[in-house]
């Protein structure tokens, strides 16, 4: 009992005697690390800069753990660090002509705490010429699971200016599912996609950060874009033109077989991964002055699945053909009781595969995010992709798996048939 009751007593002077060692060594550690050296950009007094600009934040020997940034009438900028931590960036354009002072504080790998400051103006609102963009990625709303982040530029953006472009391009998922941006050869649209379909429930914000963003030596971005919206139940069809039936999964189950017909010889329907872009109660395909159009019909229950006007809808002057023959101009025509069924079941981005027709599916005729697989995918990015994102080897696909594509051409067009 004496030997325990001496052992008790001595161990606080032992601990407290490591302790204090500890200290002294982390103390001597501190004293012996490097300062951190710091780089920032925009650099002190410059003038005329983006009002894009960012906090560049390059540190060796350290860590960022502090960005503020001021107006020249001392209200703070609002924002946050890029994940790679190689910048801050604003949560909005800043102002044309305006007077801004960055303070980045950065600690040490020893510890200590140093401040370093910048101070820049801004560029008065800039005079060349803006690339229009459109978002067509839309607020609150529910999307489908092969729903890609979809934005065109018009005119198209130049290949040397795509990686500036593409890292103003911003995508957050919850949960995360992280993904990568693919450029169409043209440069008019890029795609953000996930390696795998999106999960039911994940919600995903965007902001196209490209208001006056430098694009190239004589453009410039025209607007900021923001949207957030979820991913609702996984829903998909399935066309084939063998059989002339569209099977309609839901969960991966087949919930429905609805005869069709699709476009005839003359006028065939692509083949290939589509999504289902707008869906329309009643709208009017007008085909004036088109190669095969020259009509103008008023149709229901109409779901757009290219740019160049292949829609899925209600066709009651071709249910004797639905099933057996086709006789469209290119779209899926099915029953007017099956039209009204699909629009109850069906939400914009759900994937339509189409396989058997004469014509494969032109890359950009639609959100043709799906129609490559991921690795082709992947080549299209401005920027290096990450080597662990692939698809995951336990992720039973919903029907319709990823195949082949073709060619540019994004052609808003309203006719169907």
């Amino acid at each position: 009992m004496r030997l325990m009751a001496v052992t008790i007593a001595a161990m606080p002077l032992v601990l407290g005697g490591c302790t204090a060692e500890r200290e002294r060594a982390a103390e001597r550690a501190g004293r012996a690390a490097p300062a951190p050296v710091v780089d920032l950009s925009p650099a002190d007094r410059a003038r005329d800069v983006p009002i894009s600009a960012e906090i560049g934040t390059s540190v060796a020997h350290g860590r960022v753990t502090g960005v503020r940034l001021t107006d020249d009438k001392g209200r703070q900028v609002p924002g946050e660090p890029r994940q790679d931590g190689t910048s801050w960036v604003p949560n909005a354009p800043l102002a044309g002509g305006r007077t801004y002072t960055a303070e980045v504080t950065v600690t040490g790998d020893g510890g200590r705490t140093a401040t370093r400051r910048t101070t820049f103006t801004t560029a008065p609102k800039p005079t060349k010429p803006a690339i229009t963009s459109t978002l067509y990625f839309a607020g609150n709303q529910t999307y489908g699971t092969a729903m890609p982040v979809t934005v065109a530029f018009d005119p198209g953006v130049p290949k040397e200016a795509r990686a500036a472009v593409q890292k103003r391009l911003f995508v957050r998922t919850d949960p995360p599912q992280p993904g990568t941006w693919s450029w169409l050869e043209d440069g008019t649209q890029a795609y953000y996609r996930a390696p795998d379909f999106w999960r039911p429930g994940t919600r995903i914000s965007v902001r196209a950060a490209l208001e006056g963003l430098p694009i190239g030596k004589d453009l410039v971005g025209d607007a900021e874009h923001r949207a957030t919206s979820k991913i609702g139940r996984q829903v998909s069809l399935d066309i084939d033109n063998a059989t002339k039936q569209m099977s309609v999964f839901r969960d991966g189950k087949l919930v429905r077989r609805i005869p069709v017909s699709l476009g005839k010889p003359s006028t065939p329907s692509s083949s290939g991964k589509m999504v289902i872009m707008e869906k329309h109660e009643r709208t009017t395909f007008d085909t004036r002055g088109e190669p095969d159009g020259g009509y103008v019909v008023d149709v229901d229950d109409a779901q757009r699945l290219t740019w160049g006007g292949e829609f899925i809808h209600s066709a009651p002057w071709s249910e004797g053909d639905q099933g057996n023959t086709n006789v469209s101009h290119g779209c899926a025509n099915v029953s007017a009781t099956a039209a009204d069924w699909l629009m109850g079941i069906t939400q914009v981005g759900d994937l339509v595969t189409v396989t058997g027709t004469e014509v494969p599916l032109r890359a950009g005729n639609g959100w043709t995010a799906w129609n490559v697989s991921w690795d082709e995918f992947a080549k299209g990015s401005a920027l290096p992709v990450p080597a662990g994102l692939r698809p995951s080897p336990h992720t039973v696909p919903h029907p319709g798996a990823v195949a082949g594509g073709g060619s540019p051409g994004p052609t808003p067009s309203a006719s169907g048939g």
